[in-house]
């Protein structure tokens, strides 16, 4: 059974930046994607991260994958929370699936379908873990010394390549 995390992408960029966005919001929504899709690479899920074009006029669905996520932006006149309900209630009869908003009665009609909520502080959380994580892997890939070929020889081929720098 693969899990699913669906995202509520403008509740979350919103609460992690505390109600405060800057000039450019889509590249607080690309910092967003790039976060989530190292969180799914270390979690091995399923993301679906959507953004709303309730506002849009002549707005249609797109979904695309972007480095291993889904990312949606809804079609015109249709909400995240709406988006977010539906797909919620196919997948629940499936797979287990969470849902990261902090929007109190999204997460009650959320759970009332069969999903796990977690807030934006939660999820927050879990990925500055995943981040930690990450850069204990690429500390422990790191080599030891300076990244020669001998260093990462056995004795004998170190020795055979040693004995060929010497002539021997």
């Amino acid at each position: 059974m693969k899990d699913y995390l669906l995202v509520d992408g403008y509740n979350i960029i919103f609460a992690w930046n505390n109600g405060k966005i800057g000039d450019n919001i889509d590249a607080e929504k690309e910092k967003l994607i790039n976060i989530l899709c190292n969180y799914q690479g270390i979690k091995k899920i399923n993301v679906i991260l959507v953004f709303d074009a309730y506002k849009v006029s002549g707005g249609v669905e797109i979904v695309e994958k972007i480095g291993g996520i889904y990312v949606v932006h809804t079609k015109e006149a249709e909400t995240a929370d709406s988006y977010i309900e539906r797909t919620t209630h196919e997948l629940t009869k499936q797979y287990n699936v969470t849902v990261a908003t902090s929007d109190g009665l999204e997460q009650a009609v959320i759970m009332g379908k069969g999903a796990l909520r977690m807030s934006a502080k939660d999820l927050y959380e879990q990925v500055h873990v995943v981040k930690k994580e990450i850069n204990t892997y690429i500390d422990r890939m790191k080599p030891a010394k300076n990244n020669m070929l001998v260093d990462n020889l056995d004795k004998e081929a170190a020795n055979f390549l040693e004995d060929l720098r010497r002539k021997k």
